[in-house]
């Protein structure tokens, strides 16, 4: 189903980089069905109903035990991942901001689920193919965005600027970015420059949430490929094959947080480990993988 990323590979929900996101909406099903304390995606089971992967669908739908398909530490992560997005999202509209970007939008479903004040215009950035599937599949559900939703059908390494100003874009307007769960699936270069457009993009007072990864150790690598290639043959033991360790780029990078302070971002940080704590989710045992220490960060900017 997939291969080693090259420069200009596209893909659709249900391959690549874009199985990703329908594996994070069965795992945010997951999660809605078990704690609607911290999520509730109604829209996360019937997107991957509607990808027809029979395997995702049933493990969406509770048909099949998540097991060891799923560890429960990935869907306790999409709790808190969900929870820490929404609550950004939700405290820069509360703030006065009233233009959002979402960038690599995947199966994301928040401009159709929060409570966006009159006025709000949410931009989605993301794959033609993919931003046209969720499109037509919430509307043949009956949704409605909750907020001005316009999409931008582009791919992030393309001249997405130009696409995102094209579908109406206001840089003169303080904005609210979320880049959830992409820097990894970037090249070192490419998540510079994808930093330094927002911030260019960006006016004072704007705001930003992702994560920023540590940068690893001496063996790290190889422990995050095993693990993910052990994931992997779970899947492939059930005819599905996401191939996770093949979708990523590795070796240095800047690290988000202190590269996007130096961009003139005052930074908030909190790790995953401290995170499940504050969500009293049980704690991490086995991290070799060093998933705990990855931080949830917000900036807002304030630059002249």
């Amino acid at each position: 189903m997939t291969s080693t990323r090259y420069d200009g590979d596209t893909w659709d929900v249900a391959s690549s980089v874009g199985a990703t996101a329908t594996m994070a909406a069965a795992a945010r099903a997951i999660a809605t069905r078990a704690d609607r304390r911290l999520i509730d995606d109604p829209f996360a089971e019937p997107l991957v109903r509607a990808v027809g992967v029979d395997l995702l669908t049933q493990v969406a739908a509770g048909e099949v035990p998540p097991d060891d398909l799923v560890e429960q530490i990935f869907i306790d992560v999409a709790k808190i991942r969900t929870k820490f997005y929404d609550e950004f999202f939700v405290d820069a509209t509360n703030a006065g901001i009233r233009q959002a970007v979402i960038l690599a939008s995947g199966l994301d479903s928040r401009a159709y689920r929060l409570p966006w004040p009159t006025g709000t215009v949410v931009y989605e950035l993301d794959q033609p193919r993919v931003v046209e599937f969720k499109t037509r599949t919430l509307a043949e559900l009956g949704a409605a965005p909750t907020a001005d939703r316009r999409v931008a059908a582009v791919d992030l390494r393309d001249d997405w600027p130009t696409a995102l100003r094209t579908a109406g874009f206001d840089p003169a307007r303080p904005t609210a970015w979320s880049a959830e769960g992409l820097l990894g699936y970037l090249p070192p270069d490419a998540q510079d420059r994808l930093l330094d457009v927002i911030t260019e993009l960006s006016s004072p007072g704007s705001r930003l949430a992702t994560e920023s990864r540590p940068n690893p150790r001496p063996g790290d690598e190889d422990k995050t490929k095993a693990r993910l290639n052990r994931i992997s043959e779970r899947w492939r033991a059930q005819n599905f094959d996401p191939d996770m360790a093949r979708l990523r780029y590795y070796g240095e990078r800047n690290e988000a947080a202190p590269y996007l302070t130096g961009l003139g971002w005052a930074l908030t940080e909190i790790t995953v480990r401290d995170l499940l704590a504050a969500n009293d989710l049980p704690p991490l045992t086995d991290d070799d993988i060093r998933m705990g220490d990855l931080l949830y960060v917000t900036g807002t900017l304030d630059k002249e």
